[in-house]
């Protein structure tokens, strides 16, 4: 799945309306909400708190008193668009005094929230499985230094009276890390497999 890389805030003015979008990452409903309702307290002159968000159970938009489709929607659509999840969107205006038309709005919302993302960036979540091996310090060394060389994620490591080192593997390269390993340590060191996460790839620059 992929959502923000950060939370964080952008703003758009076009002919005096300021458009400043706040967009979060979020797990719950509740939090979408809540996070809308902070967004309103943080903001309370402004004339619009416009939302959408999107949670792997739930999509919701509001134009919270804009033309109905201007706002809300076009917000919601540039969520979709990029394939995010577990992000809300809310995008509060100040009114400049110039009618922006249905049009003007549905592109200075989506805009807005679409230059925001831009800005604050896209990772993939990837499902690994956590995995532990051990060798002695003779071989620690040269494991760490090719660790970090590889495309597994040493996660960590513990020093006693041998290492164990803690690495993400990606779910369908079990069988390559073990071959790697295995070569690596020629066949001293085995794995075992403690259980489940995530990582984030950025996705930023492609």
């Amino acid at each position: 799945m992929r959502t923000i890389k950060r939370s964080g805030e952008h703003e758009l003015e076009i002919k005096k309306s300021r458009f400043l979008c706040a967009l979060a990452r979020v797990e719950h409903e509740d939090e979408a909400r809540e996070f809308i309702r902070s967004r309103r307290r943080a903001h309370v002159n402004a004339g619009h708190h416009c939302s959408a968000y999107v949670l792997d159970d739930a999509q919701r938009s509001s134009d919270d008193g804009e033309p109905a489709g201007t706002a809300g929607v076009p917000m919601l659509e540039v969520l979709r668009r990029r394939e995010l999840t577990g992000v809300v969107a809310v995008v509060s205006r100040y009114y400049g005094g110039v009618k922006l038309g249905a049009g003007g709005l549905i592109r200075a919302y989506g805009g807005v929230v679409a230059e925001a993302v831009d800005l604050l960036g896209v990772v993939e979540r990837r499902p690994v499985l956590l995995v532990s091996t051990v060798v002695d310090y003779l071989r620690a060394g040269k494991l760490d230094n090719e660790l970090r060389n590889s495309r597994f994620r040493l996660a960590g490591a513990e020093y006693g009276a041998e290492v164990r080192f803690r690495i993400s593997v990606e779910e369908n390269a079990l069988a390559e890390f073990g071959e790697w390993l295995a070569g690596l340590t020629a066949g001293q060191a085995e794995y075992t497999v403690d259980g489940s996460g995530y990582v984030e790839v950025d996705l930023t620059n492609g």
